[in-house]
């Protein structure tokens, strides 16, 4: 790789640092390609990507930014996965590593914060953007549901009466 190959795999790396809501580092070795390409096409349905890395490369883009304090992270055959939302890429990399005992998660970054394994391993366990969504859909819906349940009861009570009256009378 030449110095201008170099200077422009830089620049991606940084482009990737600053759109990713979350990073997940880990070590691959030991695994295969088709190891690797599940674990690819798994972090593309979630939304995310892998990249394997150079880690000098990867100092050199993070250095001087507020995401330096990950540079301890990158030592031996190192690959990220990342992606926008900033739980999708934690959740199919640290299940991944539950599956593949040779894919070892090191840590993360989620935003500018520096994270260790247990760290990634709770934003894992945290419900997606898609799921709170719903969750809050639901939250914002049930009101209505209930004021409709509290005007049809009356209704409702007193089409049971009437059932009542003349079930009564027919017996």
């Amino acid at each position: 790789m030449d110095r201008a190959q170099k200077a422009e795999t830089v620049e991606a790396l940084k482009g990737v640092f600053a759109g990713a809501g979350v990073m997940v580092i880990g070590h691959y070795s030991g695994l295969t390609v088709a190891d690797m390409t599940v674990l690819r096409s798994r972090l593309r349905q979630a939304g995310g990507s892998l990249k394997v890395v150079k880690n000098r490369l990867v100092k050199l883009a993070i250095d001087g930014t507020a995401k330096a304090g990950a540079a301890k992270l990158f030592t031996g055959p190192t690959a990220i996965a990342y992606s926008a939302d900033p739980i999708a890429a934690a959740k199919v990399a640290v299940a991944y590593a539950k599956e593949k005992e040779r894919f070892i998660v090191l840590g993360g970054l989620f935003g500018d914060q520096v994270l260790d394994k247990d760290g990634v391993a709770a934003l894992a366990t945290l419900p997606s953007l898609d799921e709170l969504r719903g969750k809050l859909v639901g939250l914002i819906q049930a009101p209505a549901t209930k004021i409709a349940g509290v005007l049809a009861a009356p209704g409702g009570q007193l089409a049971r009466v009437i059932n009542a009256y003349a079930t009564k009378d027919a017996a």
